[in-house]
């Protein structure tokens, strides 16, 4: 809703247009992008420019989620895509439920947590009862790790077997990281990732044991 929102999606689009080909680009909505009290207009907007705000994809036998998390922040001003989104979302895991996936791996930009599964609710994660309804319905179906952003800092924790990852800022930090990206790795077996550094990725590139996981993948 700002004056300068047109240009700055188009700067985006313009440096995207510059990515790889072969590398397929997935979008997740967040606070900046619908608002923290996101209304119909907003989201419509949001997918007119990025596409659907909530969406499941395959990849390899591995199963993956992505959810508009500002649903679950505050979605007063449109409860009924909040329930749409949830009705969506129990059918998609039921799904998940029954195929034999190697893994659920779940996008979403407001973290569960960043630390513990108790902590106190803040801006940075979601409220108590929202968090334990998706950190139960995840654990039970087998999701495997929840991929987030939104705190502009790494963090992370788990729940009875649910890895929560909290990657920070490829541009604005608000911690001590410095500006980066996470790489990860999906094997048959295991996920692993690491936090890099744009200056680590321009020097010294994905290290040894990443690459190795890669070419066996490949």
């Amino acid at each position: 809703g700002t004056q300068w929102r047109q240009d700055q999606e188009q700067d985006l689009k313009n440096v995207l247009k510059n990515t790889d080909q072969d590398i397929p680009l997935v979008f997740v909505s967040g606070n900046h992008d619908v608002g923290n009290t996101p209304t119909r207009q907003t989201i419509d907007n949001y997918c007119k420019n990025w596409g659907d705000d909530y969406f499941s994809f395959w990849v390899g036998g591995v199963f993956f989620l992505v959810l508009n998390s500002q649903l679950y922040f505050d979605s007063s001003k449109c409860p009924d895509l909040k329930q749409a989104q949830d009705v969506w979302l129990n059918e998609q895991l039921a799904v998940a439920e029954k195929q034999k996936c190697k893994h659920i791996i779940v996008f979403q930009h407001i973290p569960l947590f960043l630390r513990n599964p108790d902590e106190d609710h803040d801006y940075f994660n979601l409220e108590k009862s929202v968090r334990q309804e998706l950190m139960e319905k995840f654990q039970k179906a087998g999701v495997k790790a929840v991929f987030s952003g939104h705190y502009h800092r790494n963090a992370g924790g788990s729940y009875r077997g649910l890895e929560m990852v909290v990657s920070s800022a490829i541009g604005c930090q608000l911690g001590e990281d410095a500006h980066g990206l996470r790489v990860v790795v999906v094997t048959d077996e295991k996920i692993v990732h690491r936090y890099y550094s744009l200056n680590d990725l321009g020097s010294q590139g994905i290290e040894k044991e990443l690459l190795e996981m890669l070419a066996k993948q490949s």
